[in-house]
């Protein structure tokens, strides 16, 4: 696949656990603008089978590079970010993992399980960030276990391998100059903004800025009942030139931090 054909496939996934991303979308071209993507997210765990490398795999054969890693302590994650060596236009690709060592025993054997359940035809490391989840119907029981110990392995043990989150490139759209503007925007159409560490994460000093809605829910028919569980959300995205004149490429470890935090259940009700 190439690039076009890749975001083209997620979009579509993504658009269907996420109906506000293309309702904004939507908002946006309406208002006569063109929406370009700044990067799409991924979670994993760091089991070899499906680690950061492996949900890669199809962004290095379409001709990404790394580009930059990025260490979480408080959320134990780490990940990479990447960017296509030729394209400057195509998306960045920013992907995470769990470091589940850094977690009870209970969690880590949980996660082996639900890995090893995964049959080795549908481990093809060129689709796993096409697949959703990949293991069986899961329990309400150990949602609510994981949740204890990180929101982002109950996030992925109900969401499985997709994308996190799309990002409109505020910089390219021809209506709006700001980050401040765009969040007026999208919540006077209703959208409520995840203001974990203020509604805009970033500065201009550290070069980019950063804000997201809370992410939509879904329906999940657990064993035990049916919820409405978090699913995906829409990242917004203003880069700021460097010294040299040419903007900021990468990503803000704090800013990100409060980013991943646009999933949390405990924000939905606030």
């Amino acid at each position: 696949m190439n690039t076009v054909e890749i975001f083209d496939a997620l979009w579509k996934e993504y658009t269907e656990r996420t109906p506000s991303a293309q309702k904004i979308k939507d908002l946006f071209i309406t208002k006569g603008n063109n929406v370009f993507n700044d990067h799409v997210a991924f979670r994993t765990f760091d089991d070899e089978r499906v680690n950061i490398e492996v949900l890669a795999t199809p962004f290095i054969k379409a001709g990404y590079k790394e580009c930059g890693d990025y260490h979480f302590e408080k959320k134990k994650l780490y990940a990479k970010h990447y960017e296509h060596a030729t394209d400057k236009d195509a998306p960045r690709v920013f992907i995470s993992q769990l470091l589940t060592k850094e977690f009870s025993n209970d969690l880590q054997e949980t996660v082996k399980n639900m890995i090893d359940a995964i049959p080795s035809e549908n481990l093809n490391p060129q689709e796993l960030v096409f697949k959703g989840r990949l293991w069986e119907q899961p329990s309400f029981d150990v949602y609510e276990k994981l949740q204890e110990e990180t929101e982002y392995a109950a996030w992925l043990y109900v969401n499985g391998f997709c994308s996190n989150h799309f990002t409109v490139d505020v910089n390219k759209l021809d209506t709006f100059n700001s980050l401040q503007e765009v969040n007026e925007f999208v919540k006077e159409n209703g959208f409520k903004m995840n203001t974990s560490g203020g509604e805009i994460k970033g500065t201009p000093a550290e070069f980019l800025e950063q804000s997201s809605i809370l992410a939509d829910t879904i329906p999940v028919a657990f064993k035990e009942i049916t919820k409405e569980i978090t699913s995906c959300y829409y990242e917004f995205s203003f880069r700021h030139p460097m010294q040299n004149g040419e903007l900021y490429s990468g990503f803000i470890a704090g800013s990100a931090d409060k980013i991943f935090e646009s999933t949390d259940m405990k924000l939905q009700d606030k």
